[in-house]
């Protein structure tokens, strides 16, 4: 039976600004992923659009004083030049503002109605009498009820990343003529989200979501699941409701069915039909987004799917924010780098790279320090990789008796090559569970082992035995040709390079179970530069540059608890809670609070010492489910290195530990 052609998709940009580094994390990975599996001979599709609705794009095209379709279009020219600039290669790039997507949106609204799944019910909304016009919740603004910020939106705040209603805001306004907003009553259409809780349930036990979102939705469903508020009144820039004349879809409605008007539009321009990719599960759909948009994937994305006859995801991978130098990224210091920014400076590749080596299948947050990030760009990519073909390929050029003409291998030559090769479906196996941070371990692994190789034997000392030259530099190009296969999804210029060097079509996956023997190869070409930190630095500066230039200012808490009291929510996120199980604990000597507890956490052993002894005897830990602090940095407590923090309560007597309330793995992330 023929494998299932795979629908992939990441989230949607929003076309009111530029394409920034964060963004280009998840779409990042999602390339990776895609020519990954098109390299495996997969039919992997990959759709992305604009998301184009909403109250941001009509305030922006109010203060240029132009319209909102010449915003998008110019975002959407941007976005398209970013990407393909940073070699993500969309099968199908697409716009919500377009024909399919109101065809679409329109169709999934009247099926839901059809099936007893809308309802009409008054609502309070802001209403400005100067403007006379309901207000949408972005055209409010007012301080934060929660950390106290000026200037925030009416359902967001940018400095803490609280959500809340408009009616919340302490001393609303609107945001066009500055006017305080008073409350009436208006006609809204919400989505009966329960209806289809059944199809939700079935979603969550299957392996869709990864077992921290699992976590995540199993928490919102216990609550209850609450009517949707599908609509919005007019002026608003999106789609009218079919039979209204000033009432409009959310954008939150219409912007994922971007992912199926893009198939769509696609299917029409090849000759496909629609209903083979997002109807009948006939497809494997995978969508890759942010852990911020989880709950709308999710809670709202499969119910609407479910009513409206279409098919669900297979899976929904969710990753973590980006952090620069483990910091939030930040306008005032530079950090929040825009994609163009990032390429007027740097090799997109080396960006590629470095996010592909830290990447798991996880909603963890990942860090670029631009420290770290020199120094793994330059050891790994140049030092490593680029420079085994380097002092390989130079010498067999330079060698006329060779006549640039690999041979056969023998010895430690073809079991260096053997092992590679044999690399290849551990390799595999990583890139299709996401873990793309341990194949590129893997793939290292090979690197070292080939530059000990080319050290131990001394090609360029062998000039007066020229077929022994050639044994040891075949060995040594085969190496280096599997590293470059290996890593063609993550960094697919510097393996066309290699191709066109050594003189060979395009890789595919299964090219690495073969060796490359009696084969002419090209000439050596440069295939990578070292980065310094004086490039990192400029990108900071022109990114600087660029705030400065606008006017742009942080939000900053002010008023209400001290600074001190509180911490962002990042902050806390950074904090990794997960389970543990205890194997062994035992007394430390000399110190009458402490056990020192050798735990499993998720098949990894660590050692914590734990300040429990005075509740808890060494003979109890054994074989109990506990919650740890994971990614705190090691410390020596009596001698004896902690790896890590156990929970407890403090009650002023005793501790009680912090426990799941039913049996549960080990390395399972608390949320």
């Amino acid at each position: 039976m023929p494998e299932k052609t795979q629908v992939v998709t990441a989230a949607l940009p929003y076309a009111n600004g530029s394409i920034h580094i964060g963004h280009l994390l998840e779409y990042i990975q999602t390339d990776i992923y895609v020519r990954y599996r098109k390299m495996r001979g997969a039919r992997c599709l990959f759709f992305c659009a604009d998301d184009t609705h909403g109250a941001p794009i009509m305030i922006r095209a109010r203060k240029e004083g132009t319209t909102p379709e010449a915003v998008i279009e110019r975002f959407h020219q941007e976005h398209i030049r970013d990407f393909s600039d940073f070699l993500i290669e969309f099968d199908n790039y697409h716009s919500t503002n377009s024909p399919e997507n109101k065809q679409l949106a329109e169709e999934v609204f009247l099926k839901l109605k059809e099936a007893g799944s809308i309802t009409q019910r008054e609502v309070e909304q802001s209403w400005c009498d100067t403007d006379k016009m309901f207000l949408p919740d972005r055209f409010v603004r007012g301080v934060c009820p929660r950390c106290k910020a000026e200037d925030q939106y009416g359902d967001v705040c940018e400095a803490c990343g609280a959500h809340y209603e408009p009616t919340e805001l302490i001393s609303p306004r609107c945001s066009m003529c500055g006017a305080p907003p008073v409350r009436r009553n208006t006609r809204h259409y919400f989505f009966r989200v329960a209806d289809y809780l059944p199809a939700l349930e079935k979603f969550m036990e299957g392996d869709a979501l990864q077992q921290e979102v699992k976590n995540f939705l199993s928490t919102w469903l216990k609550e209850g699941l609450k009517e949707w508020d599908i609509s919005r009144d007019g002026p608003y820039f999106g789609f009218k409701i079919p039979g209204e004349e000033d009432k409009y879809f959310y954008v939150w409605l219409d912007a994922p069915i971007g992912y199926i008007s893009s198939a769509k539009n696609w299917a029409d321009k090849n000759g496909q039909s629609l209903d083979d990719l997002w109807r009948g599960q006939k497809a494997e759909i995978r969508h890759f987004i942010g852990k911020d948009i989880k709950y709308f994937h999710t809670l709202f994305w499969i119910p609407m799917l479910t009513g409206a006859g279409f098919s669900i995801p297979d899976k929904v991978h969710v990753h973590g924010f980006l952090t620069v130098n483990g910091e939030k990224m930040s306008k005032s210091k530079g950090t929040f780098i825009n994609a163009r920014t990032f390429l007027d400076h740097m090799d997109p590749e080396t960006l590629r790279y470095y996010y592909a080596s830290k990447l798991r299948n996880s909603e963890d947050d990942l860090d670029l320090s631009f420290q770290d990030f020199v120094f793994r760009v330059n050891a790994e990519l140049v030092n490593k990789v680029a420079n085994l073909g380097s002092r390989t390929v130079s010498i067999l050029n330079k060698n006329k008796e060779l006549e640039n003409r690999l041979g056969a291998l023998a010895d430690d030559g073809a079991r260096l090559v053997e092992e590679a090769m044999a690399q290849g479906e551990k390799i595999a196996e990583c890139y299709d569970a996401l873990e793309f941070g341990r194949a590129l371990k893997l793939i290292m692994g090979i690197a070292d082992a080939a530059n000990v190789f080319i050290d131990h034997a001394k090609p360029w000392e062998l000039k007066d035995d020229p077929e022994k030259q050639r044994q040891v530099l075949s060995a040594g190009v085969n190496a280096f040709r599997l590293i470059a296969l290996y890593l063609k999804p993550v960094i697919p210029r510097f393996a066309a390079r290699t191709e066109k060097m050594l003189a060979i079509d395009p890789m595919v996956w299964e090219d690495h179970k073969k060796a490359l023997t009696d084969h002419t190869i090209g000439e050596f070409e440069r295939l990578a530069e070292r980065v310094d930190m004086k490039a990192a630095d400029r990108i900071v500066e022109a990114t600087l540059a660029a705030a400065a230039k606008a006017g742009e200012k942080q939000p900053s808490p002010t008023g209400g608890s001290p600074a001190s009291d509180l911490i962002e929510y990042d902050d806390f996120a950074r904090v990794r809670l997960v389970t543990a199980k205890v194997l062994e604990a035992e007394k430390v000597k000399k110190a009458d609070k402490l056990l020192k507890l050798t735990v499993e956490i998720g098949g990894e052993r660590r050692v914590i010492v734990a300040g429990i002894a005075k509740s808890y005897t060494a003979e109890q830990m054994p074989g109990k489910t506990v919650v740890v602090v994971e990614n705190l940095a090691p410390r020596k407590l009596k001698g004896i290195e902690s790896q890590g923090m156990l929970l407890a309560v403090n009650d002023g007597e005793t501790l009680t530990l912090v426990a799941p309330e039913k049996e549960t793995p080990s390395g399972i992330r608390v949320s």
